[in-house]
């Protein structure tokens, strides 16, 4: 008889909640029970997994009893707070946030790159940087093939990533302005709490998180640290410039590569693309064919093009890579860190 498990996601009524509740509904995850947790300012909404509608409690030390997997996405105080307790409740966390990804002892995963990772968790597994991952998907395959000697990334990175509140100010912003109304004053991006907002309808924010002493953003170095943790590479070179657009959903990224071999081709790189897992290879120029962010919503796979060798260093590429934040860089992510868990017999 099929194991059923009791699942628990922790801030059920955000961006990702939500994409988590709808992806648990289609998941290979046999579930049982499901607890939705969230604030006290959300306790007592109704929220549907599939057709099943459930009542959000409000998240305490005890939401955990009788949880065998808990989702976390609720910010990284929420973690580092609660998701303790949910371990030793017996749960196993799939947390979303920043609190422990770097953690020595923290597996960091993507399943199609480094699932294999997770075999000597401690309970807790976490889920990576929404703009890592689609990267390491594209640059695991073609570092097993031809080696990586170097990583440089610009992100055009949209909205939702910073949470439903900063997509709703900007919508209003894009009304105002093409109302001919005087916008409202900012109040979320680029940093939440912090003391400058600036407009987004219409704009581009050089700045994803709070800078830092090296003049890097949080963003910036969370791709640095994460990428060379998922690849086991942690003398690898990767730099990043991390950059708030004004798209809702879907991040793009313009990536440069140098790898260990100077006798690879174009046709070499996207045939090793073609064969890894949940990646798609959309280029061809000559039908202006190539990823585009309102073309990859609600869809799981990694997509890469514009691929074109350096005209300066032999072994340099460019990729152009795009994915929905949401899905892949999120709750997809996280719902197929726990059906790996099922199959590989570690819960």
């Amino acid at each position: 008889m099929t194991k059923k498990y009791n699942i628990a996601i922790v801030g059920a009524t955000g961006a990702v909640g939500e994409q988590l509740r709808y992806l648990l509904a289609q998941s290979k995850i046999p579930y049982d029970k499901v607890r939705l947790l969230a604030s006290s300012r959300s306790a007592g909404k109704e929220l549907s997994v599939g057709d099943e509608k459930y009542t959000v409690e409000e998240l305490t030390a005890d939401s955990f009893e009788g949880i065998d997997i808990a989702f976390f996405s609720a910010g990284g105080d929420r973690s580092k707070e609660f998701a303790p307790k949910a371990v030793e409740a017996g749960a196993v966390v799939v947390d979303n946030t920043s609190a422990y990804r770097m953690d020595e002892d923290t597996p960091l995963i993507v399943p199609e790159v480094n699932q294999e990772a997770m075999d000597n968790h401690h309970g807790l597994i976490a889920n990576p940087n929404c703009s890592t991952i689609q990267m390491v998907m594209a640059l695991r395959p073609i570092e097993k093939a031809f080696g990586l000697k170097r990583v440089i990334v610009s992100t055009y990175q949209a909205v939702s990533g910073a949470g439903t509140r900063a997509v709703l100010e900007m919508e209003n912003q894009f009304r105002d302005i093409l109302s001919g109304d005087a916008i409202e004053e900012p109040k979320i991006l680029p940093v939440a709490g912090d003391e400058k907002h600036y407009q987004m309808a219409f704009n581009v924010l050089a700045q994803i998180d709070k800078f830092q002493d090296n003049h890097y953003t949080f963003e910036e170095m969370k791709m640095t640290n994460e990428t060379k943790k998922i690849l086991g590479r942690p003398d690898l070179p990767v730099s990043a410039t991390c950059v708030r657009v004004p798209v809702v959903k879907g991040h793009a990224e313009s990536v440069y590569i140098e790898i260990d071999r100077d006798d690879v081709t174009i046709e070499d790189l996207m045939a090793v693309l073609d064969q890894a897992d949940n990646v798609i290879v959309e280029d061809d120029v000559n039908q202006q064919v190539y990823p585009q962010p309102v073309n990859a919503v609600n869809r799981p796979e990694t997509f890469v093009g514009r691929i074109r060798q350096d005209l300066d260093v032999k072994n340099g590429f460019h990729l152009w890579i795009v994915s929905d934040n949401l899905w892949k860089g999120a709750a997809y992510n996280s719902i197929e860190i726990a059906e790996t868990l099922i199959a590989r017999n570690l819960i």
